[in-house]
C-alpha cells in the first residue's frame, strides 16, 4: 500500500505537468477557433482527472480507462501531425477537419508565429468574404505548422510515458488486492479465526475414600 501512495504523489507531479501542457494547447486552440481539438482536449483533460482519482483510490478500472484513452490520445495526435504536413490527401487548408466547417480560422500560430508579419491587403479580392480581413503573412521564423507538429509530437512522447506508468499502477493495485484483505484487514491466507467447539468435554472424577 505504501509503494501506491509513493507512485501516487510521484504520478501526481506527473499528471500536474500533463495539464500544464494541455491547458496550454487548449488556450491557443481557443484563440484559433480550432473546435475539433478543443473538443477532443477537454475529454483528454477529465480522462487524466478520472485516472489520477483511480490511482488516488486504488480503483485500477479508472486507471485502465486512462491507459485506453491514451491510445486514442496517440491516435490522435498523430493525425494531427498528418493533417498539417499534409500526408496523403490531408490539406492543412480544408476547414471541415478542424473547425467543422464553421469558420476559415487557421491555427494562432499561423498568424502570431514567431518572427510572422501580418500586412492587410487592400482592396481585398471579389472572393474574399466580407466579414473577413484578407491579409499576407511574411517574414516568420517557423511556420505554423511546424509548431501544430510539435505540440502533438510532445503530446505523443506524454501519453506514452502515461500509458506506462498506468499499466505499472494497474499491476501495483492488483499485486495489492491479491495480497490484502481490504474488507477484513488480514492476509486471506495467512489467518485463521479461532475454532469454537460445539459442546464441551466432560471429564469422569473419582472420589477417593
Amino acid at each position: 500500500m505504501n509503494a501506491i501512495k509513493g507512485h501516487f504523489r510521484s504520478k501526481h507531479v506527473f499528471s500536474s505537468f500533463f495539464q500544464v501542457c494541455i491547458l496550454e494547447r487548449q488556450i491557443f486552440d481557443f484563440l484559433g477557433y480550432q473546435w475539433a481539438p478543443i473538443l477532443t482536449n477537454f475529454v483528454h483533460i477529465i480522462t487524466v482527472i478520472l485516472g489520477l482519482f483511480g490511482t488516488a483510490q486504488f480503483r485500477p478500472r479508472y486507471v485502465t480507462g486512462y491507459a485506453v484513452w491514451l491510445v486514442l490520445w496517440v491516435a490522435w495526435n498523430v493525425f494531427v501531425i498528418c493533417f498539417y504536413l499534409e500526408v496523403g490527401d490531408l490539406s492543412k487548408d480544408t476547414d471541415l477537419i478542424m473547425t467543422f466547417n464553421m469558420s476559415m480560422h487557421r491555427s494562432w500560430w499561423m498568424e502570431n508565429g514567431p518572427g510572422c508579419m501580418v500586412t492587410p491587403v487592400t482592396p481585398p479580392p471579389d472572393w474574399a468574404p466580407e466579414d473577413h480581413r484578407y491579409i499576407s503573412i511574411s517574414g516568420c521564423l517557423l511556420e505554423y505548422q511546424y509548431i501544430e507538429v510539435a505540440h502533438s509530437t510532445l503530446q505523443i512522447i506524454l501519453a506514452l510515458a502515461g500509458f506506462i506508468y498506468a499499466c505499472y499502477v494497474v499491476k501495483l493495485i492488483t499485486e495489492e488486492e491479491d495480497s490484502f484483505d481490504f474488507i477484513g484487514g488480514f492476509d486471506s491466507y495467512g489467518y485463521q479465526g479461532p475454532q469454537k467447539t460445539s459442546h464441551l468435554q466432560l471429564q469422569p472424577m473419582y472420589m477417593s475414600k
